[in-house]
Order: structure tokens, then sequence, then C-alpha cells
């Protein structure tokens, strides 16, 4: 089976089984949504909902993160890991958000990715969620399953991200990100995926070949 009929099997599939599929990061604006998905590398969602419940009544603006006190900062994300580089870049971040966008946060990949902690990652995730802008969001439930399927051979995220924009389409580039993300949670987990009982066992090259 070539790669995109694949992709369009398993889209189908997995569309029928996640239909609620969405962010599941809490925000109520671009702002918080740009925090949270910072917040959210080699972190949960879960934890991040649960961090940001309170961060985002202490800081409202960008003038609130440029102007916080950086320890401060970081004891308020502790828990989230990483939380001295993710401080210091939310920091940074929103002092450039102030300098060059006047606050708010911008709606193109290039203006995005000048911005201090943020990757095609989050940028995509920002486009998609907020502004409607189709992309494909690469983080490591995406990365393991599309490996897993055999819908690309590599590992890196910016190849990985071309690649499955070449094979599915392009209304559903983001949809299919977070399909990947529900089925890795609950069935293609890293460590003992349940390949037994996955509904996208006859499209997937690892299953296939696990269940031998």
């Amino acid at each position: 089976m070539r790669k995109k009929e694949k992709a369009a099997a398993v889209l189908h599939e997995l569309s029928n089984l996640y239909p609620d599929a969405g962010c599941s990061l809490d925000f109520t604006d671009p702002l918080e949504l740009l925090v949270a998905t910072q917040l959210a590398a080699q972190c949960t969602d879960v934890r991040v909902n649960i961090v940001t419940k309170d961060l985002f009544k202490k800081y409202r603006t960008a003038e609130d993160y440029a102007g916080a006190d950086l320890s401060e900062l970081e004891e308020d994300i502790k828990s989230t890991g990483f939380f001295r580089n993710k401080a210091r870049n939310i920091k940074e971040c929103c002092l450039k958000l102030l300098k060059d966008y006047g606050g708010q946060v911008p709606d193109n990949m290039g203006d995005l990715l000048s911005l201090p902690g943020v990757g095609r990652k989050t940028a995509n995730v920002l486009l998609s969620t907020i502004f409607n802008k189709p992309g494909v969001i690469v983080d490591t439930h995406c990365t393991r399953l599309a490996g897993r399927i055999g819908l690309t051979t590599s590992e890196n995220p910016g190849i990985i991200e071309k690649d499955l924009m070449k094979i599915l389409p392009r209304k559903e580039w983001a949809n299919f990100s977070h399909y990947l993300v529900y089925h890795g949670r609950e069935i293609c987990q890293a460590r003992k995926p349940k390949c037994e009982i996955c509904s996208i066992l006859p499209y997937c090259d690892y299953g296939r070949k696990k269940l031998k």
C-alpha cells in the first residue's frame, strides 16, 4: 500500500475513533496557548493544565511575563520540568512580543519562529488552533506513530512534517496530528503498544511485524 493510501485509511479510522480530538491544552487567548505550548515541552498536557490554572490568573498579558521576576516565574512553572529554560524563554518571548509585535502573538510562521522558545511544533499549534491555518504538529506521539505506521522513515521533526504534508489533505494536517496524540495515549504507547486491539493494525508496519 502506498503511503498516501495508507495515510487516508489511517485518517479515516482515527477520525471515527476520536471525533472530538483537538488541542488538549487549556487556554482562552493566543498568549495563553503560546505559553502553555512552551511549557508542554517534555511535560504532559495534564500537568501543564494544572500549572496554568494559577499561572494564567497571575500573568495576564505579555507585559506581565516580560516584567516578571525570573526566579519567581521559575518557581511558578517548576513542576513542568526544565523550568529555568522555559521561564527565560517565556520572559524573552514576551519582551520580543512587546518590542516587535505590539504585545500580540503574530499569525505567521516566520514571525512565530523569531520568538525565543518557539519552534515549528509550537508555531503549528498556534497557527492551526488560533488562526485556522493548516499545519502538521510533530510531537513525540506523532514521531512515534508516524514511524511505526510507516508514513516516514525519519525521526527528524522537520522531515516528518514534510513527509506528512505530502501525503495528507491540507485541511487534515492538524487533525491528523491530534488523532495521533489521542491514539498514542490510548493504544500506541511508547513501551507497551496494544497492537492486538489496535484499529489501524492492518495499516501499521510495526504492529503487523510484532504480531506475526
